[in-house]
């Protein structure tokens, strides 16, 4: 519901691509610059509480957007700056509950299937609130969003409490910091499968994803749909991905079905960005965007598991960090590489670009799926 309300809120200070790619570069930036390190203390402090501070310092963001477009002193600037304070935080919580995922399961043969049913119901979520919040946004307007999510934090903060889970010992790294951070990035460097897996999220997610930034312009200038229907196209989204979850849930305990799902899901990502650009029906558009979600949840969740079977524990919240970052990493740059384009070019073109990027790294993946095998037991073949 944020992320709706935060790009309607943009779109309607300023009606203008350019600023649209701003404020998501400001969301991404400060993940690839703490990122890595952010991966060392996760893997030296408990995981439990350092997500209950995370969700704490996010739930007070999204209440100050609240208090400010209610008060409607809001400005761009001030958007600007709490994205960049919730991407700082972000690069401390998305590594940190990915490497959870690992303490919550306790076997690594249950990890697949742990992984894929995290993401279909953070996808359940996808489908049902950006709906509400188009919906919300014609009804009452832009604060009830910040307000909802922010008592949603609550609920988050409230289970992490209720988890009887074995408490994680904090262990010193001191000056070793960078040490640590080393073993990670050769780790990622030298075992193949994972370098490569690596790439391609990184031209994929930065690059190609970065799309999606154009849909609140879509939605209003091109499909004429407004606020509603910006909500249902992202909700068109997040169902897609709940298939996708279920697909990859029900055969990721087979190593071949999860290269399967990787390569399919990336070519299918790539094809319905381009069938996006250029519909300009709007029945079309949704059905590209559900396409759209199966293809990144069936991408998206093989990769993590992958990366999640091939490394040891101890490296988990490094390499968990690395996954951040890579997915991250030019996510600012395409962010702003597709505002500047929309903004001069037109949105279908940024838009196809994107598509262009995604095959891309769809056939380097595939030239390289036989590095990518794995044995019945985890391990890369």
């Amino acid at each position: 519901m944020q992320i709706v309300a935060q790009g309607w809120l943009v779109l309607k200070l300023t009606n203008s691509p350019w600023m649209l790619g701003v404020v998501s570069f400001a969301g991404y930036m400060p993940i690839p610059l703490v990122g890595l390190f952010a991966g060392v203390i996760v893997d030296h402090v408990d995981r439990r509480r350092l997500i209950i501070g995370t969700q704490t310092l996010m739930m007070l963001t999204a209440f100050a957007l609240a208090a400010l477009t209610y008060t409607q002193l809001v400005r761009v600037e001030y958007v600007i700056v709490l994205a960049a304070l919730n991407g700082f935080v972000s690069s401390f919580d998305m590594p940190g509950r990915q490497a959870f995922i690992v303490e919550m399961v306790g076997g690594r043969e249950d990890l697949p299937n742990a992984i894929a049913l995290n993401s279909m119901t953070f996808n359940g979520a996808r489908a049902i609130g950006p709906a509400v919040a188009g919906l919300l946004i014609v009804v009452s307007g832009i604060t009830g969003c910040f307000f909802l999510n922010g008592l949603s934090y609550l609920a988050v903060i409230a289970s992490l409490l209720a988890m009887d889970v074995p408490r994680r010992e904090r262990t010193r790294f001191g000056n070793v910091m960078l040490v640590r951070m080393r073993e990670g990035l050769s780790y990622a460097w030298h075992h193949k499968p994972t370098f490569y897996l690596f790439v391609v999220l990184a031209i994929s997610a930065g690059l190609s994803m970065q799309y999606s930034v154009l849909i609140p312009y879509f939605a209003a200038h091109v499909l004429h749909r407004g606020a509603q229907g910006y909500g249902f196209l992202l909700a068109a989204q997040g169902a897609g991905a709940v298939l996708g979850a279920v697909a990859v849930a029900s055969k990721s305990h087979d190593p071949r079905h999860l290269r399967l799902h990787l390569i399919v899901g990336l070519f299918a990502m790539s094809a319905s960005i381009a069938v996006f650009g250029i519909s300009r029906s709007f029945a079309l558009s949704m059905i590209a965007q559900m396409v759209n979600g199966a293809g990144q949840l069936s991408y998206q969740a093989s990769t993590n598991t992958m990366l999640q079977l091939f490394v040891a524990d101890e490296l988990r919240g490094r390499v968990m960090s690395i996954y951040t970052v890579s997915f991250i990493g030019l996510a600012p740059f395409g962010s702003l590489e597709v505002g500047y384009t929309g903004a001069h070019f037109g949105a279908a073109v940024a838009t196809l670009i994107c598509a262009v990027i995604g095959l891309g790294g769809a056939f380097l993946l595939l030239s390289k799926h036989r590095l990518l095998r794995l044995d019945q037991s985890g391990a890369s073949a």
